[in-house]
């Protein structure tokens, strides 16, 4: 039986208080190490999927490891039984330094080394291995402060492991990310964890513990917290010195929204970079070329109304307005705060024509999916200027439903525009695109345009597949209800700096040639897109 075997040294503990409140006591340190093991894993996944991308891989590799590990953890705590004090002290001071470290750590690695995925795997094997060794040490220690029942002390210390899991869960999205960042939100948990862990053992069991136990634990657990509270004091130094690491030295803007991260690279129009969650969204180096095979070959029809999706930066809607006869665009993009740089920053509003001022210009700050399900107006150009299909957060808006929506949204013999990404690096995800387009009940023809090899891409693309590089090229879809005519320029096309109309047809052709067939559609309860190579 449990309780005949839970004593420490052979005996029970000798408490500073009554054993009803030393159990109350110990309940409590169960609740904030089980919150602060959630918040640790909770940041581990937060943190893979903005530095790595595809959230379920990332999600599905910590919790798969953790849990594995914690298995190992409890294995392991079985030869601390006979010191659990100690054992216990010592190992929320490990979980502490590791777990409020790990994302600085993690950050570094893929700052300085450009890979991050080996660190990931290493904090979720030690975080776990430190978790899964708690639950037996706090069992000795709960039934040496308080003999019950082996049941109900179980149901006890359950009890209170998930009641702090809820609340650690809650606390990171809604307290710690947004009040204090994904470092400083690690770093303050784990001197948390540190101070409940390291108080509940030198004060309720100071009576058992060896003069040499007690020096080694206070020891160890002020290093933590003084180490802990040092990397606090110089995360804001440790974040410059990254940033500079990954987007280089002119960093203009950095600011973390409720939605991603946002940072705006160089020194005036001609040398602007915007990363949003580390991927570069636009270069002003060959954005225009982008923005204009994007934009262009969907205007060659009726236009007077275009709906953009996604394209907060003011780019897509700055071709856009470049047509006398259009009379209203309206922006949807999720972010208000990239809309709000793209009006106020000087370099990206010049770089933008500041279309913002412009009064047939309306933006809405709204998730894409969710706003065409409620707007009843019908549009004669729809553009899609949203993160590519392998970031998962953005999977449900290149779906057949997605795609449904949007054909309800065109007026009669209007046209949906597509980035669908390269079709020769990524030709399963450009003909997934397609498929799930035609799934939502439209018609498509491809097309393609030569991009600048220049290292940076101006698309929703993240950095490149091979050695960071741009890919070559960008793959676009047009589409309608009826048969759509082959891609190309309008009539009443504006002057363009870098697109013709015989490069938009032999595009098309050239895509043509390319066609992947087979591929299923994409939907919200099927997912098709993954990360290609």
């Amino acid at each position: 039986m449990i309780d005949h075997q839970v004593s420490l040294r052979g005996g029970a503990a000798r408490l500073p208080v009554r054993p009803r409140t030393g159990r109350f006591l110990v309940l409590a340190a169960v609740f904030v190490c089980a919150a602060c093991g959630l918040v640790y894993e909770l940041e581990l996944v937060a943190l893979a999927s903005y530095l790595i991308g595809d959230s379920v891989t990332q999600a599905s590799v910590v919790l798969s490891v953790m849990v594995f590990a914690m298995g190992i953890g409890s294995l392991l705590a079985k030869r601390l039984r006979c010191h659990a004090a100690v054992g216990f002290g010592l190992i929320e001071a490990a979980l502490a330094l590791i777990g409020g470290s790990s994302a600085l750590v993690l950050y570094a690695s893929f700052a300085w080394l450009g890979e991050s995925r080996h660190a990931l795997v290493g904090f979720s094997l030690a975080i776990g291995v430190l978790i899964g060794a708690e639950i037996p040490l706090l069992m000795t220690l709960i039934q040496s402060v308080d003999r019950q029942d082996a049941g109900e002390a179980v149901a006890d210390l359950f009890a209170a492991d998930y009641v702090g899991a809820l609340v650690g869960g809650l606390a990171f999205p809604f307290l710690l990310l947004p009040m204090l960042g994904q470092l400083t939100g690690a770093l303050v948990t784990g001197a948390v964890n540190a101070a409940a862990g390291g108080a509940l053992v030198l004060w309720m069991f100071r009576r058992d513990l060896t003069p040499r136990s007690r020096r080694l634990l206070l020891l160890v657990n002020v290093s933590v917290i003084a180490v802990l509270a040092t990397a606090t004091f110089l995360v804001d130094d440790f974040e410059r010195a990254a940033r500079r690491a990954v987007y280089g030295d002119h960093v203009r803007v950095a600011v973390q929204t409720g939605v991603q991260e946002v940072v705006v690279t160089g020194t005036d129009r001609d040398s602007l970079g915007l990363y949003l969650d580390g991927r570069l969204r636009v270069s002003a180096r060959d954005e225009h070329r982008y923005h204009e095979a994007l934009v262009h070959p969907a205007m060659n029809g009726p236009r007077a109304r275009v709906l953009v999706l996604g394209g907060g930066d003011g780019l897509a809607a700055r071709e856009v307005l470049r047509y006398r006869d259009v009379r209203s665009v309206t922006v949807v993009e999720i972010d208000p705060a990239v809309t709000r740089l793209a009006r106020t920053d000087p370099a990206l509003s010049e770089l933008n024509g500041n279309a913002y001022r412009d009064p047939r210009l309306t933006a809405v700050g709204a998730d894409a999916f969710t706003w065409l399900r409620t707007d009843r107006h019908r549009y004669d150009v729809v553009i899609s200027d949203l993160p590519a299909p392998g970031i998962t957060a953005s999977t449900k808006l290149y779906s057949a439903e997605f795609y449904g929506l949007i054909a309800e949204a065109l007026a009669p013999g209007g046209r949906l525009v597509v980035h669908a990404g390269p079709p020769v690096v990524r030709p399963h995800t450009f003909w997934t695109v397609d498929a799930s387009v035609r799934a939502g009940g439209l018609r498509t023809r491809p097309y393609l345009v030569p991009g600048h090899p220049s290292g940076f891409t101006a698309s929703p693309d993240r950095l490149g597949s091979s050695g960071g590089r741009a890919p070559e090229e960008w793959g676009f879809l047009l589409a309608g209800a009826r048969k759509v005519a082959e891609p190309g320029l309008g009539a009443g096309a504006p002057a363009l700096r870098s697109l013709g109309e015989s490069e938009v047809r032999e595009g098309a052709r050239a895509a043509d040639g390319l066609r992947l067939p087979g591929q299923a559609p994409s939907t919200l309860i099927h997912p098709r897109y993954w990360e290609e190579a």
